[in-house]
């Protein structure tokens, strides 16, 4: 997800080899705002950091490893300005947060994807359409919410988001919902019209928080929105919207200190499920390379069941692992998010993140292909693939439309990686598969930079 910047700190980070070298040290702040720059980070930002990496760098001794320690101790100053982190739960339900953006920036999508996060996270959440302006957006809402199985408050009979946000409070407190979200109007720029409607949806809600989503794609114009929503109608937090459509990815490095307002989530991707939190001492060491393990652990526990995960790896280990086994895993596996962001998360995997940027678990031929065969299985096939012979496998390939030949490969494949499994499901296995992974994608992450 932060490929560029990460880049970018690897490049600089290299040009340093030896001790007390003033030269190298000069190359390598000359690279970094180089890159820093063409990524699309505030020319401000830039100056400060490489001004505070130098003298960091120079108190501690010019070296690798003091320059990298520099270089984490100002970034952690850049990305955390105080103020709440992630979702913070007011002490009383339900915990009410004002949605707020302008129109395209990904205000609608966003609710839905906070609202699955916060679903994830076994809370009861209530959408509100207080979004009258835009004709599409209640549908919008609509279809998000089916899709995600939250329910949504709205009401036809009024023009009025001021009656809607009402009648939606006394909805959530009498149904005791955990979370009420608000999606307001927005429009193509900030006006006198919309603040005032802002302003009188705000009272009538009494909100914990107000979010404002900001659209990645517009660069240093989305700090300048955010800083204008937040002078006119106050804000708790930034959320940054298609940050996986933004190449440069620089808005994230300078938006929590010139708008002076912490960035709470970053959307990394197009399904509901790919809304990442932004805690600055995870992000710095994404940024540096060293992964998110904490993160992608948390992650993984939403949507894992601990019980059936214990139960499979016996499974792994006793090579029993079946065709059902495999389909439970893909739609576990959906549910996280994107491959990319996940890959991005285990130290040195950068690389592999890149490589697999465009993966799809749900539109990828391959899994289409691997779930057509599966479903032309009797329930037996599928619990024991050892009972696939040739006149099974013919069956079945007629069934699903697949050549013989791409049945014979995808078994072959489906049974090589229950070996691999089995191989790494051991105390080690973690271990092994990094190093492998590793050495597929290169020196990968920062290439063996000491932590």
């Amino acid at each position: 997800m932060f490929d560029t910047l990460t880049d970018s700190f690897t490049s600089a980070i290299k040009k340093i080899r030896f001790h007390d070298d003033d030269k190298a040290l000069t190359k390598a702040l000359g690279e970094l705002k180089k890159n820093l720059l063409k990524a699309d980070v505030n020319h401000k930002v830039v100056k400060e950091l490489i001004a505070d990496v130098q003298v960091l760098t120079k108190e501690k001794g010019i070296g690798k490893d003091q320059f990298l320690e520099a270089l984490r101790e100002t970034l952690y100053k850049l990305l955390e300005v105080g103020g709440n982190k992630g979702f913070t739960f007011a002490p009383n339900p339900p915990t009410t947060i004002l949605m707020t953006g302008l129109q395209g920036s990904g205000k609608t999508t966003t609710t839905g994807k906070l609202a699955t996060y916060l679903k994830n996270k076994q809370k009861k959440v209530l959408i509100v359409a207080a979004d009258l302006q835009r004709l599409a957006a209640v549908e919008q809402l609509r279809q998000i919410t089916t899709q995600i199985e939250v329910e949504l408050y709205e009401d036809e009979a009024t023009k009025n988001p001021v009656e809607v946000v009402k009648a939606a409070m006394e909805y959530a407190n009498s149904k005791i919902f955990d979370v009420v979200l608000i999606d307001t109007a927005g429009r193509l720029a900030i006006d006198d019209e919309l603040m005032d409607e802002l302003e009188n949806v705000k009272k009538a809600a009494s909100p914990d928080e107000i979010f404002y989503v900001a659209d990645s794609l517009t660069g240093q114009d989305a700090i300048r929105t955010a800083t204008s929503f937040k002078e006119k109608i106050g804000i708790d937090g930034v959320i940054l919207s298609k940050y996986d459509g933004d190449s440069k990815g620089g808005v994230a490095l300078g938006l929590s200190s010139q708008v002076q307002v912490p960035l709470r989530f970053i959307g990394s991707g197009e399904k509901m499920e790919d809304l990442e939190v932004f805690l600055p001492e995870r992000i710095v060491n994404r940024l540096m390379g060293f992964g998110d393990i904490e993160g992608l652990a948390e992650k993984t526990a939403n949507v894992i069941d601990e019980k059936k995960a214990k139960l499979l790896t016996k499974k792994i280990q006793k090579g029993k692992f079946n065709f059902n086994d495999f389909l439970e895993q893909m739609e576990s596996m959906k549910k996280m998010g994107s491959m990319s962001s996940m890959m991005s998360m285990i130290p040195g995997m950068g690389n592999m993140s890149k490589a697999i940027k465009d993966f799809d678990f749900e539109n990828s031929g391959e899994l289409k292909g691997i779930k057509a065969m599966v479903s032309s299985m009797t329930p037996k096939e599928r619990e024991d693939p050892d009972l696939l012979n040739n006149s099974r496998k013919k069956r079945i390939a007629a069934g699903c439309g697949l050549s013989d030949v791409e049945i014979n490969r995808m078994i072959k494949q489906f049974k090589n990686a229950g070996k691999m499994a089995k191989k790494f499901s051991g105390k080690n296995g973690m271990k092994q598969l990094q190093s492998m992974m590793g050495q597929m994608g290169g020196a990968g992450g920062m290439g063996g930079i000491p932590r």
